[in-house]
């Protein structure tokens, strides 16, 4: 269930989003697909692990980080904070005139950075993989959306 809503966050809902906004109202392959890019796998990625992480702390402390100590928790529930708010801000981004994509950076720079700290992590499962590299994925391409954004503008 994970790996299939990674997937469709970060690949597939940014895609077809995508694909039909520039059918139904053109612009820039670039800033559409950033756009989407940052709602889909921005947004909605952690929006969807924050709130994890609040209903469920012990799946990040005993499942990612292999912690079993209930102290733990109140750093995963913090993460979730986190994920929340940079999850918010960049849902609404592309609809709140003025923040544009760029709503969405701070939550990309975190995913990139988080998924440049598992890629060196040796002994990964499925899930872990899965999400390390659609991490860097969505870095990459709001970032790009973001730069052709400031070359449009």
């Amino acid at each position: 269930m994970y790996i299939t809503l990674v997937i469709a966050q970060t690949v597939v809902l940014p895609l077809v989003s995508g694909a039909v906004h520039l059918l139904v109202s053109g612009g820039s392959p670039l800033v559409v697909f950033g756009m989407w890019w940052a709602f889909w796998g921005v947004g909605t990625r952690l929006l969807v692990a924050g709130i994890s992480q609040l209903a469920n702390p012990a799946r990040t402390t005993k499942g990612i980080l292999g912690i079993d100590d209930a102290g733990a928790e109140q750093v995963v529930h913090e993460l979730g904070y986190a994920n929340l708010s940079l999850g918010a801000v960049a849902l609404f981004a592309p609809f709140v005139p003025g923040w544009g994509i760029l709503g969405a950076l701070p939550g990309a720079l975190y995913l990139g950075l988080a998924g440049l700290r598992h890629v060196a992590k040796r002994g990964k499962g499925a899930e872990e993989a899965v999400a390390t590299w659609t991490d860097l994925l969505v870095f990459v391409v709001v970032v790009v959306g973001i730069v052709g954004m400031l070359i449009l503008h």
